[in-house]
């Protein structure tokens, strides 16, 4: 073959050579940039996360700064005494720490498995028309601030408390031995009870979302199986749904575990204020955030502010404590599970 004839192959594969290389180069530039951009995502995680434990850090060693001449003062009598007299600077921590606990009880004990009852007829018995009207007033339950929750609770729940359920409660119990002094005291209308049913109002859309949530996401195909096995909505419901989606209302719960816990004005309107322990839940009382909303503005000298302090520090430990738990029966079921 001529060397005419050869030239137009030796050009074609010229450019296509040329063209290979330059896919190549595109390719590798490509790549290049996406490896940049990984790395940048990468490093700000990392950063975000780091960021949060730093904050996290800096919150518990100011408190345990601002805690310190409260503890070393007092000593041991902070945590086990209930005397809260800023005179003579003697401050015990165990009647609000005994009425953060008490509340938050009273009020999971209403929610959960109101909460739970909810998402099982939003979910499973609810008609499609009426599942998205209840659905928005859930929701906006969450929304309402909770001083709305405090001045309602004071002005119209309250009252209500006061002429009709606390004193059917006394007349009840009143003969009972043990439970007498459980519901013991005239109907204030306000105290432990009482904060606790609004604390039940407040945590409620947390635990019903999360388990209507939850709820839904369970396979259909398991929920048919049973139901054409011959199960009723319940038995589905208590042997299906709910050990699929148990990991998840566990941490519903200890969401609106966490809110309760740490409640500040809708309990200060409703709880009382009292510094002291009743074994009576009518009587009135006082949480941690309570105390510390009520008297940080008007706490003078050292050992006064370091006390309210202190109980910030408590609180957080407390909460801290809750959480750990949490997440360790969240750890053993899903490792039970496997």
């Amino acid at each position: 073959m001529s060397s005419a004839g050869r030239r137009p192959v030796t050009d074609l594969a010229l450019s296509g050579a040329h063209f290979g290389s330059k896919v190549i180069e595109e390719r590798g530039a490509v790549l290049r940039r996406l490896r940049r951009t990984d790395s940048l995502f990468r490093v700000a995680t990392r950063t975000a996360a780091y960021t949060v434990l730093l904050i996290l850090s800096g919150v518990i060693l100011a408190l345990m700064i601002g805690a310190w001449p409260a503890l070393s003062t007092l000593g041991i009598d902070f945590f086990i005494t209930q005397d809260w007299n800023p005179v003579t600077e003697k401050f015990g921590a165990l009647a609000p720490v005994y009425g953060t606990i008490l509340t938050s009880l009273i009020a999971m004990a209403i929610a959960v498995p109101v909460g739970i009852l909810i998402a099982l007829f939003l979910t499973e018995l609810c008609p499609m028309w009426l599942r998205r009207p209840i659905g928005i007033a859930i929701e906006l339950l969450a929304g309402i601030p909770s001083i709305i929750y405090g001045i309602w609770g004071l002005f119209v729940f309250a009252p209500f408390l006061q002429q009709t359920l606390q004193p059917f409660l006394i007349a009840l119990f009143g003969p009972i031995p043990l439970l007498s002094s459980l519901f013991a005291g005239p109907p204030y209308g306000i105290g432990m009870l009482t904060a606790g049913l609004v604390l039940a109002i407040m945590v409620l859309p947390f635990i019903t979302s999360v388990s209507r949530d939850v709820f839904d996401a369970v396979p259909p195909v398991l929920k048919e199986a049973a139901y054409g096995m011959g199960c009723t909505t319940w038995e589905v419901f208590s042997k299906v749904v709910l050990p699929y989606a148990r990991v998840g209302v566990i941490g519903g719960v200890m969401l609106g575990l966490g809110r309760a816990l740490g409640e500040t004005m809708a309990v200060t309107f409703v709880i009382g204020n009292a510094h002291k322990i009743s074994a009576s839940i009518l009587a009135p009382g006082t949480t941690i955030s309570a105390t510390i909303a009520n008297e940080f503005t008007e706490a003078v000298g050292d050992i006064y502010t370091s006390s309210l302090i202190a109980l910030g520090l408590l609180l957080f430990v407390i909460t801290f404590v809750v959480l750990a738990i949490a997440r360790y029966m969240l750890l053993r079921i899903e490792r039970r599970i496997g």
